[in-house]
């Protein structure tokens, strides 16, 4: 089976394997495991902050980042595609007890303007505690929903610039920031300078097993790891799968823009066949999401068949990613199969 659905479907390499197995582990819960402790150093590190925090999984650092910046009743600003709005069992209602304010965005890029309006304008004469008072600002780069698209720097900037105006907090999930950085060549940390957190991931793009951290200040993190035990994610010897991240992260990085080009072929590929809606210019990284004339599922469940797996998306809408395990050739014979299965279906 050639598997597109996620880069989150990757196993660990024998060299990664080996550095689980081979690594020195703790109690994490008292602190006292010494390759999460590394792990979380590099991370913070690479993102230019003073502390980062292990935890399970992606939704996890993002939810404890909004937990740990809001109270109960605030209003939470992010594109209406977000992962946290789309992925995340509606966590913020019911771990942070959030208001979630959607912004429309152009696969998941906000304006300045928009996030302007969101704001509002106040005024002496009207009240002031009708409206959720906006306390945070969500991000996410790249954009999962939006096709693995970048944020252009300057508008990053220029959002941040108008949130820290009106006295948010900002929060970027960027769980693939690896992603953004070997397609533009800006350092994560750049990408992260003026966010108060940063969620990044170690398990979808690098391949490692597990795992997603939270970087940010020294005084945020501690907060941070209170709330990282009251939902659940107390580990024990988590040094063993800390290992496998840290190895991704040190050495599958540089392999990203060799998932970008399979992406780019399979785009090409789909450009072609006639009735698919891509378009081309909007595949930046190691994700596609298109459009075929009949129904997704129907589509989806013929590739599979034929050996080729993708994720329904939308009534005519398709996810498929490109990621280290698999190979040029296996993209070849993905493109093959998508235009067998929508020939058959045309006639």
């Amino acid at each position: 089976m050639i598997d597109l659905r996620s880069d989150t479907v990757t196993r660990p390499t024998p060299a990664m394997r080996e550095a689980m197995a081979r690594a020195t582990v703790g109690d994490d819960v008292y602190g006292d495991d010494p390759t999460v402790r590394r792990l979380e150093a590099r991370t913070a590190e690479i993102l230019g902050t003073a502390d980062a925090v292990y935890m399970p999984t992606g939704t996890m650092t993002n939810q404890v980042a909004i937990r740990a910046h809001t109270e109960h009743g605030d209003r939470v600003i992010m594109d209406i595609a977000s992962h946290v709005v789309r992925s995340e069992g509606g966590g913020p209602a019911a771990l942070a007890g959030v208001t979630v304010h959607p912004l429309m965005g152009d696969r998941g890029i906000f304006t300045a303007s928009q996030l302007r309006d969101a704001l509002g304008v106040t005024h002496p004469g009207s009240p002031t505690t009708l409206t959720p008072p906006a306390t945070l600002l969500t991000v996410e780069n790249t954009h999962n929903g939006g096709g693995g698209s970048i944020w252009p720097l300057e508008l990053i900037d220029e959002v941040v610039a108008i949130a820290r105006a009106a006295g948010l907090r900002c929060h970027l999930d960027c769980a693939r920031v690896w992603n953004a950085s070997a397609a533009t060549g800006i350092p994560p940390a750049r990408y992260a300078r003026d966010f108060d957190t940063v969620s990044v991931c170690f398990s979808k793009a690098l391949g490692a097993p597990v795992g997603s951290a939270l970087a940010g200040s020294t005084e945020f993190v501690a907060r941070a790891r209170r709330f990282k035990q009251q939902f659940g994610g107390g580990f024990r010897q988590a040094g063993i799968i800390a290992a496998g991240a840290l190895y991704a992260l040190e050495n599958h990085r540089g392999d990203l823009a060799r998932d970008h080009e399979k992406a780019g072929h399979l785009a090409d590929v789909l450009v072609s066949i006639p009735g698919v809606e891509l378009v081309r210019e909007h595949v930046e990284t190691n994700i596609l999401r298109f459009n075929v004339p009949c129904a997704a599922a129907h589509f989806v469940d013929g590739c599979r068949e034929r050996g080729v797996t993708m994720l329904v998306s939308g009534a005519h809408s398709v996810r498929a990613v490109a990621h280290r395990d698999v190979s040029m050739e296996d993209v070849g014979r993905a493109g093959e199969v998508i235009r067998e299965v929508l020939e058959a279906a045309g006639r």
